[in-house]
């Protein structure tokens, strides 16, 4: 299997320790009926979701509610900032502050909406200075977990805290008993539990990218989850991490795949019952506890090889089961309104990712010398381009696509190194890798390349703009691998 051939990368600490709420309940959703990307109707249509975000300094429990607490940049001042619950076809105005002592921006990931929303400083807005505001507008067309983030000084701003998830809620509710989400996110802490420095450095911008030595869900060290024997769970998993790769393992159980990045799939148990979230990816499952009263289940991270952890257990309550068999309900969810693309008639793009630590102090495909990533030069290329920092208007696109056209993109890794390549503004039908089908009708925004893996993939070109492609890993993305093209 694909997720089988990981590479051995140096040791990753872990620490753990969190309650989840065990609150009960069904998804209820208003109807909607879907015209088209930005001609969404619905009862709601004329009713704006007004929030307000700040992003500022803050203090967390990362290390626990035992351990001192940890400077960090979160919005509303938490980690993670807010769950934003929305309505799928409802105008949502969203006012940003900036509460920081540098600029920043916001970016809606997974959401397709209008290119002067994206949050990309530069390239579709300017950057939010400190102790202004920005107001973001958009209606979210599709249902589904997705989440937000800065995109300005990414690195360091996600780094510091700055993340939350995005709730689409669906037209038609999932029949679960409860609604359970896990914002996991991994930190570079030192030993007196501070976030810390060193961030951009040669040999992450080059490698891995910066995994840390701490994991934590909703924001802190998880305890066990609390679950009863016989009641179905919906999990919305969102890796909000910087770097770290993870391949959950729930033991004992069968997790049921209901959607991939925001969009429904055909139900399935994944490949070894493995769960593969590369950073910025998110999935939804549905878990039917079918455990004994009173026993507890590990629920463990074997992405590296050597360097399994038990990430959090589930603990089952010793009351007898909710019922006596398993619910019996439809797990598919509905279908998003994405155009589907005209493969017959399809432009064929291709981009190759080049560079990285290969051995010699060199770029792979690049053909420079010394250490990559120094001073915050490239170490990564796409089609021989480097693209640093956060974005910007200045780079002519990598390609440029007529309004409606089907785009066949193909995406080779030449690198030794994992990425997950992240696309603004679409979602991707996930076609094949490495020249297999990919089942189950999946579409991603995020789509997770191993080293030398060739994935094709294919989206209708509907949404003007100047878009962003780039890896989530951020050091990767700081340090060049990051393209634009266009939709005219």
């Amino acid at each position: 299997m694909l997720w089988r051939r990981l590479r051995s990368q140096r040791a990753i600490g872990v620490n753990f320790d969190l309650q989840i709420s065990r609150r009960g309940f069904l998804i209820a959703a208003t109807g909607v009926a879907s015209a088209s990307l930005f001609n969404t109707r619905s009862l709601l249509a004329s009713e704006v979701d007004e929030r307000e975000l700040r992003a500022t300094h803050g203090r967390a429990s990362l290390a626990g509610p035992e351990g001192p607490g940890t400077s960090i940049w979160g919005y509303d001042g938490t980690v993670p900032g807010p769950t934003l619950r929305l309505q799928q076809g409802r105008p949502a105005r969203i006012t940003v502050e900036n509460g920081l002592g540098e600029d920043t921006t916001v970016h809606w990931h997974g959401i397709r909406l209008p290119n002067a929303m994206d949050g990309v400083p530069g390239l579709t807005q300017p950057p939010i200075k400190p102790g202004e505001s920005f107001v973001y507008e958009f209606t979210p067309p599709d249902a589904g977990t997705f989440w937000y983030h800065p995109h300005a000084d990414s690195l360091v701003q996600m780094g510091r805290g700055l993340a939350g998830a995005l709730i689409v809620e669906e037209t038609e509710p999932l029949a679960a008993d409860r609604d359970v989400l896990w914002v996991l996110q991994d930190w570079r802490l030192s030993g007196d539990k501070q976030i810390a420095a060193g961030f951009g450095s040669a040999m992450d911008a080059a490698m891995s990218g910066r995994v840390g030595n701490l994991v934590t869900i909703n924001g802190t060290v998880p305890a066990d989850l609390g679950v009863r024997a016989g009641e179905r769970l919906r999990l919305r998993l969102a890796n909000a991490s910087l770097a770290r790769m993870m391949a959950l393992r729930f033991e004992g159980h069968r997790p049921v795949v209901l959607a991939i990045d925001g969009q429904p799939c055909d139900p399935h148990e994944p490949d070894d019952g493995r769960l593969v979230l590369a950073p910025a990816m998110r999935i939804d499952i549905v878990l039917d506890m079918q455990g004994d009263p009173g026993s507890r289940h590990a629920v463990i991270d074997d992405f590296y090889d050597g360097l399994a952890y038990t990430l959090t257990n589930l603990a089952y309550d010793k009351a007898l089961s909710l019922r006596s068999h398993p619910l019996d309900a439809p797990l598919a969810l509905p279908r998003n309104p994405l155009p589907e693309p005209a493969l017959a008639n399809a432009v064929r793009q291709e981009v190759v990712l080049q560079g990285g630590m290969m051995g010699g102090g060199k770029l792979a495909g690049v053909g420079m010398m010394g250490m990559p990533g120094m001073s915050g030069g490239a170490a990564w290329a796409i089609n021989g381009m480097s693209m640093t920092g956060d974005g910007h208007a200045g780079m002519a696109p990598q390609f440029t696509l007529e309004r409606g056209a089907t785009c066949h993109l193909t995406i080779r890794n030449e690198t030794a190194w994992w990425h997950p390549m992240h696309v603004h503004g679409f979602s991707l039908s996930v076609l094949s890798r490495n020249g297999a089908p990919v089942p189950h009708r999946q579409w991603q925004d995020t789509v997770l390349l191993a080293p030398k893996d060739v994935i094709e993939c294919a989206f209708v070109a509907d949404n003007p703009g100047d878009w962003m492609l780039h890896c989530h890993v951020a050091d990767h993305q700081m340090a060049g691998l990051m393209t634009v093209f266009r939709v005219t």
